[in-house]
């Protein structure tokens, strides 16, 4: 069984694709966040640093709109339009993620939706209560 995860608190989707999707129960995807602020529709700085936690919040938002946390995920990816970001970006993302880890991918990439320098997606296990 499929359910379509939407929420105000992150930006809506930019194309033919839903923000997340839970499925099975307890699996829960979530698509590529850039660091768009929801509010405002805009890039959330101009920083690596501003930028990963921009796109940290808006999994977060989705994650919750799921009935999930940080805690729950298993895998990221983090997409970089620039490789040279990968250590600014890591301690951000350290800040957030800081035990039981997921499992993670960083890659670089020849570009990103809307020319952002970053993109974030994650796959979380919902806990049963």
């Amino acid at each position: 069984m499929k359910k379509l995860i939407s929420t105000p608190n992150a930006p809506a989707a930019i194309g033919p694709y839903s923000q997340g999707v839970a499925c099975s129960g307890s699996l829960v995807f979530v698509s590529g966040q850039l660091p768009v602020n929801p509010q405002t529709g805009s890039f959330a700085g101009d920083t690596i640093e501003e930028l990963t936690h921009q796109s940290i919040k808006n999994v977060i938002a989705i994650l919750n709109a799921a009935g999930c946390s940080l805690c729950d995920v298993v895998k990221t990816t983090v997409y970089l339009s620039d490789m040279n970001d990968f250590a600014a970006m890591n301690a951000v993302y350290s800040e957030y993620f800081t035990q039981g880890l997921p499992a993670r991918a960083a890659v670089e990439v020849a570009r990103l939706p809307k020319n952002a320098r970053i993109e974030i997606e994650a796959i979380a296990v919902k806990q049963e209560n």
